[in-house]
Protein backbone atom coordinates (compact mmCIF):
# COMPACT_ATOMS: atom_id res chain seq x y z
CA UNK A 1 0.00 0.00 0.00
CA UNK A 2 0.81 3.87 -0.92
CA UNK A 3 1.44 6.33 1.26
CA UNK A 4 1.27 9.67 0.45
CA UNK A 5 4.14 11.83 2.17
CA UNK A 6 4.63 15.48 1.89
CA UNK A 7 7.96 16.27 0.91
CA UNK A 8 9.09 17.65 4.01
CA UNK A 9 8.09 14.74 5.80
CA UNK A 10 9.78 12.56 2.99
CA UNK A 11 13.06 14.51 3.34
CA UNK A 12 12.83 14.35 7.42
CA UNK A 13 12.72 10.64 6.73
CA UNK A 14 15.89 9.96 3.86
CA UNK A 15 17.82 12.32 6.24
CA UNK A 16 17.14 10.38 9.06
CA UNK A 17 17.38 6.71 7.14
CA UNK A 18 20.80 8.56 5.56
CA UNK A 19 22.07 8.72 9.07
CA UNK A 20 21.09 5.62 10.43
CA UNK A 21 22.90 4.02 8.27
CA UNK A 22 25.80 5.62 8.88
CA UNK A 23 25.64 4.62 12.37
CA UNK A 24 24.92 1.07 11.14
CA UNK A 25 21.38 1.51 13.60
CA UNK A 26 18.21 -0.32 11.22
CA UNK A 27 15.57 2.32 11.85
CA UNK A 28 11.72 2.52 11.24
CA UNK A 29 9.03 4.87 11.48
CA UNK A 30 6.11 2.83 13.64
CA UNK A 31 2.49 3.75 15.15
CA UNK A 32 0.28 6.20 15.21
CA UNK A 33 1.98 8.27 12.03
CA UNK A 34 2.11 5.02 10.17
CA UNK A 35 -1.54 4.29 11.13
CA UNK A 36 -3.27 7.80 10.27
CA UNK A 37 -1.04 8.40 7.13
CA UNK A 38 -3.16 5.28 5.93
CA UNK A 39 -6.61 6.68 7.50
CA UNK A 40 -5.72 9.56 5.95
CA UNK A 41 -6.20 11.75 9.31
CA UNK A 42 -3.38 14.83 9.72
CA UNK A 43 -0.86 13.85 12.07
CA UNK A 44 2.06 15.60 13.61
CA UNK A 45 3.64 13.47 15.67
CA UNK A 46 6.87 11.14 14.45
CA UNK A 47 7.52 7.83 16.00
CA UNK A 48 11.29 6.28 14.90
CA UNK A 49 11.86 3.31 16.70
CA UNK A 50 15.73 2.09 16.03
CA UNK A 51 18.33 -0.86 16.99
CA UNK A 52 20.04 1.12 19.26
CA UNK A 53 20.62 3.60 21.31
CA UNK A 54 17.66 5.90 20.55
CA UNK A 55 19.13 8.86 22.49
CA UNK A 56 22.55 8.72 19.97
CA UNK A 57 20.39 8.78 16.84
CA UNK A 58 18.46 11.44 17.83
CA UNK A 59 21.58 13.70 18.70
CA UNK A 60 23.11 12.62 15.35
CA UNK A 61 20.36 13.94 13.57
CA UNK A 62 19.77 17.11 15.50
CA UNK A 63 23.54 17.65 14.66
CA UNK A 64 22.89 17.53 10.66
CA UNK A 65 20.21 20.13 10.85
CA UNK A 66 20.53 24.02 10.85
CA UNK A 67 19.70 25.27 13.43
CA UNK A 68 20.50 22.36 15.08
CA UNK A 69 16.94 21.97 17.08
CA UNK A 70 16.93 21.00 21.55
CA UNK A 71 17.01 17.13 21.81
CA UNK A 72 15.29 16.80 25.14
CA UNK A 73 16.05 12.97 25.95
CA UNK A 74 15.07 10.84 28.95
CA UNK A 75 17.62 8.73 30.16
CA UNK A 76 15.61 6.39 32.22
CA UNK A 77 13.15 5.94 28.85
CA UNK A 78 15.98 5.51 26.40
CA UNK A 79 13.64 8.24 24.20
CA UNK A 80 14.51 11.55 22.83
CA UNK A 81 12.64 14.30 21.42
CA UNK A 82 13.10 16.75 18.74
CA UNK A 83 10.69 20.12 17.97
CA UNK A 84 11.38 20.10 13.70
CA UNK A 85 9.13 22.64 12.35
CA UNK A 86 5.90 21.53 12.63
CA UNK A 87 6.60 18.11 13.54
CA UNK A 88 7.68 16.17 16.59
CA UNK A 89 10.09 13.73 16.63
CA UNK A 90 10.62 10.84 19.38
CA UNK A 91 13.08 8.17 19.03
CA UNK A 92 13.32 5.16 20.77
CA UNK A 93 15.71 2.33 20.89
CA UNK A 94 13.65 -1.23 19.60
CA UNK A 95 12.36 -2.82 22.89
CA UNK A 96 10.80 -6.05 24.29
CA UNK A 97 8.43 -6.04 28.00
CA UNK A 98 7.66 -8.02 30.78
CA UNK A 99 5.18 -7.16 32.98
CA UNK A 100 4.26 -8.31 36.60
CA UNK A 101 0.43 -8.39 37.72
CA UNK A 102 0.51 -5.79 40.63
CA UNK A 103 2.14 -2.70 37.94
CA UNK A 104 1.27 -1.84 34.39
CA UNK A 105 5.34 -0.39 33.98
CA UNK A 106 6.84 -3.36 32.09
CA UNK A 107 10.80 -4.80 32.29
CA UNK A 108 11.86 -2.94 29.70
CA UNK A 109 15.24 -4.92 27.63
CA UNK A 110 16.44 -4.37 23.97
CA UNK A 111 14.86 -5.78 21.90
CA UNK A 112 14.64 -6.64 17.65
CA UNK A 113 11.90 -4.31 15.58
CA UNK A 114 9.66 -7.90 15.79
CA UNK A 115 10.04 -7.57 19.83
CA UNK A 116 8.50 -3.82 19.36
CA UNK A 117 5.96 -4.74 17.27
CA UNK A 118 5.17 -7.50 19.60
CA UNK A 119 4.43 -4.68 22.34
CA UNK A 120 2.26 -2.93 20.93
CA UNK A 121 -1.19 -2.56 21.84
CA UNK A 122 -3.21 -2.50 18.39
CA UNK A 123 -2.30 -3.82 15.35
CA UNK A 124 -3.03 -1.03 13.57
CA UNK A 125 -0.47 0.26 15.87
CA UNK A 126 1.90 -2.56 15.32
CA UNK A 127 2.44 -0.85 11.32
CA UNK A 128 6.38 -0.33 10.62
CA UNK A 129 7.57 1.41 7.68
CA UNK A 130 11.67 0.44 7.31
CA UNK A 131 13.88 3.74 6.85
CA UNK A 132 16.79 0.96 6.04
CA UNK A 133 18.57 1.56 2.50
CA UNK A 134 18.06 -1.69 1.35
CA UNK A 135 14.63 -1.92 1.71
CA UNK A 136 13.12 2.34 2.16
CA UNK A 137 9.84 2.23 2.35
CA UNK A 138 8.78 -1.24 2.31
CA UNK A 139 5.54 -1.76 4.89
CA UNK A 140 5.88 -4.11 8.20
CA UNK A 141 2.53 -5.53 8.94
CA UNK A 142 3.19 -8.79 10.54
CA UNK A 143 -0.14 -8.55 12.33
CA UNK A 144 -2.71 -7.86 9.49
CA UNK A 145 -3.36 -3.97 10.63
CA UNK A 146 -4.41 -2.68 7.16
CA UNK A 147 -6.97 -5.39 7.17
CA UNK A 148 -8.03 -4.34 10.70
CA UNK A 149 -8.21 -0.74 9.29
CA UNK A 150 -9.89 -1.41 6.13
CA UNK A 151 -12.53 -3.58 8.58
CA UNK A 152 -12.91 -0.41 10.65
CA UNK A 153 -12.01 -2.86 13.61
CA UNK A 154 -9.72 -2.31 17.26
CA UNK A 155 -7.51 -5.95 17.59
CA UNK A 156 -4.68 -6.31 19.62
CA UNK A 157 -1.54 -8.12 17.99
CA UNK A 158 -1.24 -11.09 20.71
CA UNK A 159 -3.94 -12.50 23.15
CA UNK A 160 -6.08 -9.71 23.96
CA UNK A 161 -6.74 -11.58 27.57
CA UNK A 162 -2.83 -11.14 28.53
CA UNK A 163 -2.63 -7.61 26.64
CA UNK A 164 -4.98 -6.08 29.17
CA UNK A 165 -4.05 -8.02 32.56
CA UNK A 166 -0.05 -6.97 31.36
CA UNK A 167 -1.01 -2.91 30.83
CA UNK A 168 -4.91 -2.48 31.55
CA UNK A 169 -4.65 1.44 30.37
CA UNK A 170 -5.08 -0.42 26.96
CA UNK A 171 -8.79 -1.09 27.60
CA UNK A 172 -9.75 2.52 27.86
CA UNK A 173 -7.43 3.13 24.73
CA UNK A 174 -9.30 0.52 22.74
CA UNK A 175 -12.31 2.14 23.49
CA UNK A 176 -10.75 6.22 22.90
CA UNK A 177 -9.48 4.51 19.56
CA UNK A 178 -13.06 3.29 18.18
CA UNK A 179 -14.81 6.34 19.52
CA UNK A 180 -12.21 8.74 17.20
CA UNK A 181 -12.01 6.70 14.32
CA UNK A 182 -15.42 4.78 14.40
CA UNK A 183 -14.42 1.39 14.57
CA UNK A 184 -15.56 -1.39 16.53
CA UNK A 185 -14.00 -3.16 18.77
CA UNK A 186 -13.39 -7.14 17.32
CA UNK A 187 -15.49 -8.91 19.69
CA UNK A 188 -12.48 -11.43 21.41
CA UNK A 189 -11.08 -8.23 22.02
CA UNK A 190 -14.01 -6.69 23.60
CA UNK A 191 -14.77 -10.02 26.26
CA UNK A 192 -11.24 -9.77 27.08
CA UNK A 193 -12.06 -6.29 28.55
CA UNK A 194 -14.71 -7.57 30.21
CA UNK A 195 -12.89 -9.87 31.79
CA UNK A 196 -9.83 -7.66 33.18
CA UNK A 197 -12.50 -4.79 34.48
CA UNK A 198 -10.78 -5.32 37.84
CA UNK A 199 -7.24 -4.57 36.32
CA UNK A 200 -7.98 -0.65 35.59
CA UNK A 201 -7.91 -0.52 39.36
CA UNK A 202 -3.96 -0.35 39.05
CA UNK A 203 -3.92 2.34 36.62
CA UNK A 204 -3.50 6.06 37.82
CA UNK A 205 -6.25 8.53 37.70
CA UNK A 206 -4.46 10.91 35.78
CA UNK A 207 -3.88 8.00 33.51
CA UNK A 208 -7.59 7.60 33.00
CA UNK A 209 -8.68 11.24 33.22
CA UNK A 210 -6.97 11.66 30.12
CA UNK A 211 -8.38 9.05 28.15
CA UNK A 212 -12.02 10.24 29.28
CA UNK A 213 -10.78 13.83 27.98
CA UNK A 214 -10.08 12.70 24.68
CA UNK A 215 -13.28 10.93 24.58
CA UNK A 216 -15.03 14.16 25.27
CA UNK A 217 -13.28 15.78 22.57
CA UNK A 218 -14.24 13.23 20.19
CA UNK A 219 -17.48 14.06 16.99
CA UNK A 220 -19.35 11.70 18.91
CA UNK A 221 -18.48 10.69 22.47
CA UNK A 222 -21.49 8.86 23.57
CA UNK A 223 -20.28 6.17 21.82
CA UNK A 224 -17.00 5.49 23.74
CA UNK A 225 -19.18 6.25 26.85
CA UNK A 226 -21.68 3.55 25.84
CA UNK A 227 -18.63 1.33 25.57
CA UNK A 228 -17.29 2.11 28.64
CA UNK A 229 -20.78 1.03 30.43
CA UNK A 230 -21.07 -1.93 28.34
CA UNK A 231 -17.44 -2.88 29.05
CA UNK A 232 -18.77 -2.89 32.78
CA UNK A 233 -15.36 -0.17 32.80
CA UNK A 234 -17.60 2.72 33.71
CA UNK A 235 -18.86 1.30 37.20
CA UNK A 236 -15.22 0.98 38.51
CA UNK A 237 -13.91 4.26 37.49
CA UNK A 238 -17.11 6.73 37.56
CA UNK A 239 -20.05 4.76 39.31
CA UNK A 240 -22.44 7.82 39.68
CA UNK A 241 -22.64 7.80 35.87
CA UNK A 242 -23.59 3.95 36.08
CA UNK A 243 -26.50 5.37 38.61
CA UNK A 244 -28.38 7.10 35.79
CA UNK A 245 -28.85 3.77 33.99
CA UNK A 246 -32.32 2.41 33.36
CA UNK A 247 -36.19 3.15 33.51
CA UNK A 248 -38.07 1.98 36.46
CA UNK A 249 -42.51 1.28 35.74
CA UNK A 250 -44.78 1.63 39.02
CA UNK A 251 -48.34 1.21 38.28
CA UNK A 252 -46.95 1.74 34.19
CA UNK A 253 -45.96 5.00 34.73
CA UNK A 254 -42.01 5.11 33.96
CA UNK A 255 -39.01 7.58 33.40
CA UNK A 256 -36.71 8.15 30.88
CA UNK A 257 -33.38 5.90 30.76
CA UNK A 258 -31.77 9.30 32.24
CA UNK A 259 -27.92 7.43 30.96
CA UNK A 260 -29.07 7.53 27.52
CA UNK A 261 -30.59 10.69 28.07
CA UNK A 262 -27.36 12.60 29.19
CA UNK A 263 -25.66 10.82 26.11
CA UNK A 264 -27.86 12.52 23.78
CA UNK A 265 -27.32 15.57 25.46
CA UNK A 266 -23.58 15.29 24.84
CA UNK A 267 -24.00 14.54 20.99
CA UNK A 268 -26.29 17.63 20.81
CA UNK A 269 -23.75 19.94 22.40
CA UNK A 270 -20.95 18.48 20.64
CA UNK A 271 -22.55 19.44 17.00
CA UNK A 272 -22.25 23.50 18.72
CA UNK A 273 -19.15 23.63 20.55
CA UNK A 274 -15.36 21.73 21.04
CA UNK A 275 -15.51 23.30 24.90
CA UNK A 276 -14.42 20.54 26.83
CA UNK A 277 -15.77 21.63 30.28
CA UNK A 278 -19.44 22.71 28.62
CA UNK A 279 -19.29 18.87 27.85
CA UNK A 280 -18.91 18.06 30.87
CA UNK A 281 -21.27 20.08 32.13
CA UNK A 282 -23.85 18.33 29.83
CA UNK A 283 -22.58 15.13 30.91
CA UNK A 284 -23.04 15.85 34.77
CA UNK A 285 -26.01 18.16 33.79
CA UNK A 286 -28.40 15.22 34.97
CA UNK A 287 -26.19 13.60 37.76
CA UNK A 288 -27.99 14.92 40.43
CA UNK A 289 -31.67 12.82 39.33
CA UNK A 290 -30.69 9.56 41.06
CA UNK A 291 -30.52 10.90 44.38
CA UNK A 292 -33.74 13.10 43.79
CA UNK A 293 -35.59 10.54 42.22
CA UNK A 294 -39.35 9.85 43.82
CA UNK A 295 -42.10 8.21 43.12
CA UNK A 296 -45.53 10.49 44.08
CA UNK A 297 -48.93 8.58 43.49
CA UNK A 298 -50.98 9.62 40.90
CA UNK A 299 -48.25 11.64 39.76
CA UNK A 300 -45.63 9.84 38.32
CA UNK A 301 -41.70 10.20 38.86
CA UNK A 302 -39.87 13.19 40.11
CA UNK A 303 -36.55 14.60 40.51
CA UNK A 304 -37.23 17.84 42.85
CA UNK A 305 -34.09 19.89 43.35
CA UNK A 306 -31.86 17.32 41.28
CA UNK A 307 -29.76 20.47 39.32
CA UNK A 308 -29.22 21.49 43.34
CA UNK A 309 -28.22 18.29 44.27
CA UNK A 310 -26.16 17.64 40.76
CA UNK A 311 -24.32 20.94 41.58
CA UNK A 312 -23.11 19.74 45.15
CA UNK A 313 -21.70 16.49 43.81
CA UNK A 314 -19.84 18.18 40.60
CA UNK A 315 -16.86 19.20 43.29
CA UNK A 316 -16.83 15.64 44.51
CA UNK A 317 -16.61 14.17 40.89
CA UNK A 318 -13.84 16.67 40.00
CA UNK A 319 -12.24 15.53 43.16
CA UNK A 320 -12.44 12.13 42.40
CA UNK A 321 -11.45 12.19 38.66
CA UNK A 322 -8.60 14.75 39.31
CA UNK A 323 -10.18 17.20 37.50
CA UNK A 324 -9.14 20.91 37.82
CA UNK A 325 -10.84 21.89 40.97
CA UNK A 326 -11.05 25.60 40.62
CA UNK A 327 -12.59 27.96 37.05
CA UNK A 328 -13.88 25.03 35.56
CA UNK A 329 -15.52 23.44 37.91
CA UNK A 330 -16.92 26.45 39.14
CA UNK A 331 -18.22 26.81 35.84
CA UNK A 332 -19.37 23.19 34.88
CA UNK A 333 -21.16 23.77 38.81
CA UNK A 334 -23.05 26.71 37.86
CA UNK A 335 -24.44 25.24 34.58
CA UNK A 336 -25.41 22.08 36.16
CA UNK A 337 -27.15 24.35 38.82
CA UNK A 338 -28.62 26.73 36.63
CA UNK A 339 -29.35 24.40 33.48
CA UNK A 340 -33.41 24.49 34.18
CA UNK A 341 -33.37 27.84 34.49
CA UNK A 342 -34.22 28.75 31.01
CA UNK A 343 -36.47 26.11 29.98
CA UNK A 344 -38.72 26.89 33.25
CA UNK A 345 -39.33 30.06 31.57
CA UNK A 346 -41.09 28.17 28.60
CA UNK A 347 -43.52 27.39 30.98
CA UNK A 348 -44.92 30.54 32.17
CA UNK A 349 -45.40 33.99 31.08
CA UNK A 350 -41.71 35.00 30.41
CA UNK A 351 -41.46 38.30 33.11
CA UNK A 352 -38.13 41.07 32.46
CA UNK A 353 -37.71 39.87 36.22
CA UNK A 354 -37.07 36.44 35.41
CA UNK A 355 -35.32 36.93 32.48
CA UNK A 356 -33.25 39.78 34.59
CA UNK A 357 -32.53 37.16 37.45
CA UNK A 358 -31.19 34.49 34.84
CA UNK A 359 -28.73 37.62 33.50
CA UNK A 360 -27.49 37.80 36.96
CA UNK A 361 -26.97 34.59 37.98
CA UNK A 362 -25.30 33.19 34.71
CA UNK A 363 -23.25 36.15 33.99
CA UNK A 364 -20.64 35.76 31.13
CA UNK A 365 -21.79 31.59 30.89
CA UNK A 366 -25.38 32.68 29.64
CA UNK A 367 -24.60 31.65 26.25
CA UNK A 368 -23.03 28.82 26.89
CA UNK A 369 -25.93 28.17 29.68
CA UNK A 370 -28.41 28.67 26.44
CA UNK A 371 -26.12 26.04 24.36
CA UNK A 372 -26.79 23.49 27.14
CA UNK A 373 -30.43 23.89 27.76
CA UNK A 374 -31.06 23.89 24.09
CA UNK A 375 -29.54 20.23 23.97
CA UNK A 376 -31.08 19.41 26.56
CA UNK A 377 -34.63 19.39 24.57
CA UNK A 378 -34.71 15.84 23.54
CA UNK A 379 -37.94 13.59 22.99
CA UNK A 380 -38.71 10.79 20.40
CA UNK A 381 -42.17 13.13 20.50
CA UNK A 382 -41.05 15.28 17.92
CA UNK A 383 -43.94 17.78 18.27
CA UNK A 384 -42.67 17.86 21.71
CA UNK A 385 -39.66 18.87 20.96
CA UNK A 386 -40.74 21.83 18.26
CA UNK A 387 -43.27 23.14 20.81
CA UNK A 388 -40.38 23.33 23.71
CA UNK A 389 -37.68 24.97 20.62
CA UNK A 390 -40.29 27.21 19.53
CA UNK A 391 -40.93 28.42 23.69
CA UNK A 392 -37.11 28.54 23.66
CA UNK A 393 -36.20 31.16 21.14
CA UNK A 394 -39.22 33.40 22.88
CA UNK A 395 -36.91 33.16 25.89
CA UNK A 396 -33.86 33.78 23.64
CA UNK A 397 -35.67 36.81 22.20
CA UNK A 398 -37.01 37.97 25.74
CA UNK A 399 -33.44 37.70 26.93
CA UNK A 400 -31.57 39.43 23.62
CA UNK A 401 -34.81 42.43 24.77
CA UNK A 402 -33.79 42.61 28.54
CA UNK A 403 -30.14 42.74 27.50
CA UNK A 404 -30.76 45.38 25.04
CA UNK A 405 -31.79 47.53 27.63
CA UNK A 406 -30.40 46.62 31.41
CA UNK A 407 -26.90 45.16 30.31
CA UNK A 408 -26.86 42.84 33.22
CA UNK A 409 -24.38 40.47 31.99
CA UNK A 410 -21.63 40.40 35.15
CA UNK A 411 -23.68 43.68 36.09
CA UNK A 412 -23.01 44.82 39.62
CA UNK A 413 -25.71 47.33 41.43
CA UNK A 414 -24.85 50.65 41.45
CA UNK A 415 -24.36 51.33 45.05
CA UNK A 416 -21.39 49.05 47.16
CA UNK A 417 -20.84 48.29 50.74
CA UNK A 418 -18.57 50.43 50.83
CA UNK A 419 -20.91 53.69 49.73
CA UNK A 420 -23.46 52.19 52.68
CA UNK A 421 -20.48 51.92 55.28
CA UNK A 422 -19.89 55.52 53.99
CA UNK A 423 -23.38 57.19 54.21
CA UNK A 424 -24.56 55.76 57.12
CA UNK A 425 -21.44 55.76 59.48
CA UNK A 426 -21.49 51.93 59.66
CA UNK A 427 -18.92 49.07 59.82
CA UNK A 428 -19.24 46.04 57.78
CA UNK A 429 -22.07 43.48 58.92
CA UNK A 430 -25.22 42.39 58.87
CA UNK A 431 -26.79 45.79 58.04
CA UNK A 432 -24.57 46.61 55.26
CA UNK A 433 -25.85 43.31 53.69
CA UNK A 434 -29.86 44.02 53.83
CA UNK A 435 -29.24 47.09 52.21
CA UNK A 436 -27.04 45.70 49.49
CA UNK A 437 -29.57 43.39 48.55
CA UNK A 438 -32.56 45.14 48.90
CA UNK A 439 -30.94 47.39 45.92
CA UNK A 440 -30.12 44.52 43.78
CA UNK A 441 -33.45 42.89 44.23
CA UNK A 442 -35.43 45.62 43.57
CA UNK A 443 -33.19 46.50 40.49
CA UNK A 444 -33.94 42.60 39.55
CA UNK A 445 -37.41 42.83 40.08
CA UNK A 446 -37.84 45.97 37.70
CA UNK A 447 -38.77 47.95 41.08
CA UNK A 448 -36.39 50.62 40.54
CA UNK A 449 -34.39 51.76 37.25
CA UNK A 450 -30.82 50.45 36.89
CA UNK A 451 -28.59 53.69 37.54
CA UNK A 452 -26.66 54.96 40.74
CA UNK A 453 -29.81 58.07 41.70
CA UNK A 454 -32.88 55.22 41.60
CA UNK A 455 -30.62 52.97 43.55
CA UNK A 456 -28.90 55.88 45.96
CA UNK A 457 -32.62 57.25 47.10
CA UNK A 458 -33.84 53.06 47.50
CA UNK A 459 -30.55 53.09 49.88
CA UNK A 460 -32.08 55.85 52.06
CA UNK A 461 -35.24 54.91 52.15
CA UNK A 462 -34.33 51.10 53.73
CA UNK A 463 -31.98 52.76 55.64
CA UNK A 464 -34.78 54.52 57.54
CA UNK A 465 -36.62 51.36 57.84
CA UNK A 466 -33.35 49.76 59.30
CA UNK A 467 -33.61 53.20 61.65
CA UNK A 468 -30.00 54.36 60.56
CA UNK A 469 -29.41 58.08 59.54
CA UNK A 470 -26.80 59.07 56.98
CA UNK A 471 -24.31 61.02 58.30
CA UNK A 472 -23.49 63.24 55.43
Amino acid sequence: MDIQLSHTELAIFKQISSIANGMNMPAYLIGGFVRDKIIGRPVKDIDIVCIGDGIDLANAFAASLSPKPVVAFFKNFGTAQIKYGDFDIEFVGARKESYHQESRKPAVEVGSIEDDQNRRDFTMNALAISLNESDFGQLIDPFEGILAIQNKLIKTPLDPVTTFSDDPLRMLRAIRFATQLGFEIDGATFLAIIENVHRVKIVSQERITDELNKIMLCDKPSYGWDLLYKSGLLKVIFPQMVELHGAVYIDGLGHKDNFYHTLQVLDNICVHTNNIWLRWAALLHDIGKPPTKKFEEGHGWTFHGHEVVGARMVPKIFAQLKLPLHDSMKYVQKLVLLHLRPISLTKENITDSAVRRLLFDAGNDIDDLMTLCAADITSKNKQKVKRFQQNFELVKEKMMQVEASDRLRNWQPPITGEIVMEVFGLHPGKNVGIIKDAIREAILDGLIPNNYEAAYQYMLEKGEELNLKPIK
